[in-house]
């Protein structure tokens, strides 16, 4: 008696691996980005100079202060937000790992695939872009909306927003040169564009 051949199992994903050469671009331009970002920054004794500190007279003076402040100190305030996320996040290794996961899901199966890779396919069927799309953000909903990781993110900004908006209403801005390139401006507006150079406009 002939022995019954094996039915069909669900294929595993055959989605194509990341081009090396848009990954390599994406993390070049994601890394000069930062640099540029950055090399805006304020002296950090600049910052937290104690002498500089004082209470203000009014909420109106205060709202002043936060106002110049958050134009002089921006990529200070922002450093300090991230090092809040970033700190949060290490504390917490599993929503840490679930959102790593979540990343590379998105740079391996969209931003990063190839134009010309052939669909996904799992589990026996074929998923077109349009479909797995629809797919990451239903799980990048479920992660952030209905996990820890959510809560923890929302959490660690609130506390740098708590943060940057304490320093910039004490911190008097009377010896700040405020005086600022309008090609600056510009620029903080483009800090995310490798994002759709190293993903062929996909973004």
């Amino acid at each position: 008696m002939a022995a019954a051949s094996p039915s069909p199992l669900p294929t595993s994903v055959s989605s194509a691996d990341a081009n090396p050469a848009a990954t390599r671009a994406f993390l070049g331009r994601l890394v000069d980005a930062v640099k540029r970002a950055l090399a805006g920054a304020r002296p950090w004794p600049e910052l937290i100079d104690r002498s500089a500190l004082s209470r203000p007279e009014s909420l109106s003076d205060a709202t002043a202060r936060l106002r110049k402040n958050l134009a002089y100190f921006r990529v200070n305030y922002a450093a300090i937000v991230a090092l809040s996320l970033a700190a949060t996040l290490l504390a917490h290794p599993f929503s840490l790992a679930a959102l790593l996961a979540l990343l590379s899901a998105w740079c391996f199966l969209y931003l990063l695939r190839p134009a010309d890779a052939p669909p996904l396919a799992a589990f026996g069927r074929t998923f077109s872009d349009r479909e797995t799309l629809g797919g990451l953000i239903v799980a990048s909903a479920f992660v952030v909306f209905l996990t820890s990781v959510g809560s923890l993110i929302f959490s660690a900004l609130a506390l740098g927003a708590a943060l940057v908006c304490a320093h910039g209403a004490f911190r008097v801005p009377e010896d700040l040169f405020l005086d600022e390139p309008a090609s600056d401006a510009g620029a903080s507006l483009n800090l995310l564009s490798f994002i759709t150079t190293a993903t062929g406009g996909r973004v």
